[in-house]
């Protein structure tokens, strides 16, 4: 597996709310930094964030970048998001971007920058 395919599937777990699948494409205590420089330590926690946000999103791809170095790939994912807030309106066309790094074929990093707070109802 790519370490292309490792992000898309992990994302794909994420958006489907398969936490044990998603588990899979990470090491333990992986670190996920979000808008605001919130960081995260659990999917589990991840998830219940989440929840006080939106209803779901789900990623469009544009884009992805990939370098090497030191046994390290970094991958930036960049694209739109679409999904719904709380209140049942559409979010559309928000832009993301989000960085990896994987070693060994995990995810030992996640950083996430998106323009949801822009339009957040």
């Amino acid at each position: 597996m790519t370490a292309r395919d490792i992000v898309v599937s992990y994302l794909t777990a994420m958006e489907e709310r398969d936490l044990a699948r998603a588990a899979t494409f990470m090491v333990p205590g992986s670190k996920m930094t979000f808008p605001t420089g919130k960081v995260l330590d659990s999917l589990d926690v991840l998830v219940a964030w989440s929840k006080t946000r939106y209803k779901f999103v789900r990623k469009s791809y544009r884009l992805f970048d990939e370098m090497t170095r030191d046994g390290v790939t970094t991958i930036y994912c960049c694209g739109v998001l679409n999904g719904e807030w709380l209140d049942g309106t559409a979010i559309t066309d928000v832009r993301f971007i989000d960085r990896f790094e994987i070693k060994d074929g995990k995810i030992t990093d996640q950083q996430v920058w998106n323009d949801l707070a822009e339009f957040r109802k």
